[in-house]
């Protein structure tokens, strides 16, 4: 009778074991289903991309940075990730790398400037981008900082002040190179990541008030991006100027229409959008596959969106939960900024989108963000059986004292 009671009263949470552990397990699923469904889309468009262009040469680079990124996300996946709170010294030596990276690219003889920028740097053939790193160093740094310091996160000097130095050396860096696009994106991600780890509103918002009048002073005496502005709400009479390749991936997209024009058949990629590889791809999408390609292209990512957030919601802890929250919303977050601006929406901001775009940089690294997020639900229910030894990572490293 004792033994049969027992087994009654396991069963409930035998049952929500299971429940978990299979929803987390197919969360999983369609979100390595989205990203391969993306990629493959993407290669297609970029050989697309290619037509008319004789010295493109996507289709030998990307399928490249593509096999370097599938490494790094089978890595990343693979690998516990609970081992960087294991040791707290580990997320500041990714930071403090990334900062001498980011460092390098403003040093005049190693740094290489495109269109007035300097933000990559070069090896041989290859280039870089050490703002990408930056955005997965700095989610995972505030992730750790947000759980060690978990009790502090509502106080002022160590919730507020510390972790908003950290942001703002890495942002400032980024911002200088100039690169605003990306800064403003880090910026909203680091914030989400800061509140939901604990910090009060009441010491939040007024920094981001002065943040945001600075900016807006910043681009009202800047010429270049103050005529962006100006393009995107007048897009009619800049159209052949600052607006060409706005208005040009209107005309793409609306060429397009339901089922679009035939792959390899689009016009405007033939000179009339200079950035129809990169940061204007979905135009192409849309004018050679029409309007269907563009809705599943958003849907991926909607579905990518979710299954991160259901996968922080279940995270095992406070630190991976604060990680997959991050690289959740900095997926989002690029690929809607990305897409208001093909759309018109938004102002160009130079941000590509991800796992389609031409790109090494931001390919590896976003691929290596999902791995990180398939670490996460990997182990986001752990099974206890009687007598396992569970993971116990350095109870000193992990000390709030």
């Amino acid at each position: 009778m004792e033994l049969r009671r027992r087994a009654r009263g396991a069963r409930p949470s035998s049952l929500v074991h299971f429940i978990n552990s299979t929803s987390v397990k197919y969360a999983s699923r369609i979100l390595f289903g989205c990203v391969a469904a993306l990629l493959v889309l993407g290669m297609v468009m970029l050989f697309s991309a290619s037509t008319g262009h004789r010295n493109a040469n996507y289709l030998l680079m990307q399928p490249i940075w593509c096999a370097v990124g599938l490494i790094a996300c089978w890595l990343a996946a693979t690998i516990d990730y609970r081992w960087f709170k294991a040791y707290p010294w580990v997320p500041w030596a990714i930071l403090l790398f990334v900062c001498s990276l980011l460092v390098l690219v403003l040093v005049p003889g190693i740094k290489v400037t495109i269109n007035g920028a300097s933000r990559w740097l070069k090896a041989g053939p290859f280039t870089m981008q050490p703002s990408e790193l930056a955005k997965l160093g700095l989610i995972v740094l505030l992730a750790h900082y947000g759980e060690r310091y978990q009790r502090w996160m509502p106080t002022f000097w160590r919730g507020m002040v510390i972790p908003c130095m950290v942001v703002g050396v890495v942002l400032g860096l980024i911002f200088i190179e100039p690169d605003v696009g990306t800064a403003l994106l880090m910026g909203t991600v680091s914030s989400i990541v800061l509140l939901i780890a604990g910090i009060r509103w009441r010491y939040f918002l007024p920094p981001v008030l002065i943040v945001l009048v600075g900016l807006g002073v910043f681009l009202w005496q800047n010429p270049m991006r103050s005529e962006r502005i100006y393009s995107w709400l007048h897009l009619e009479e800049t159209k052949q100027d600052k607006g060409l390749q706005a208005y040009q991936a209107m005309v793409a997209l609306g060429a397009g229409g339901v089922t679009g024009v035939g792959l390899g058949d689009g016009r405007q990629k033939l000179g009339r959008i200079p950035e129809h590889h990169t940061d204007f791809i979905l135009s192409v999408i849309g004018e050679e596959l029409g309007l269907a390609a563009t809705l599943f292209v958003i849907a991926a990512f909607l579905a990518i969106t979710v299954c991160g957030v259901y996968i922080a919601w279940h995270a095992c802890d406070t630190f991976g939960m604060l990680v997959a929250s991050g690289l959740t919303f900095l997926i989002a977050l690029q690929a809607v900024i990305n897409i208001g601006v093909v759309t018109g929406s938004l102002p160009n901001k130079g941000l590509s989108l991800p796992f389609i775009s031409y790109g090494g940089s931001n390919l590896v690294v976003m691929l290596t963000c999902i791995g990180v997020l398939g670490s996460i639900a990997r182990r986001a229910v752990v099974p206890k059986p009687a007598g396992a030894r569970l993971f116990r990572p350095n109870s000193a490293a992990l000390s709030y004292s």
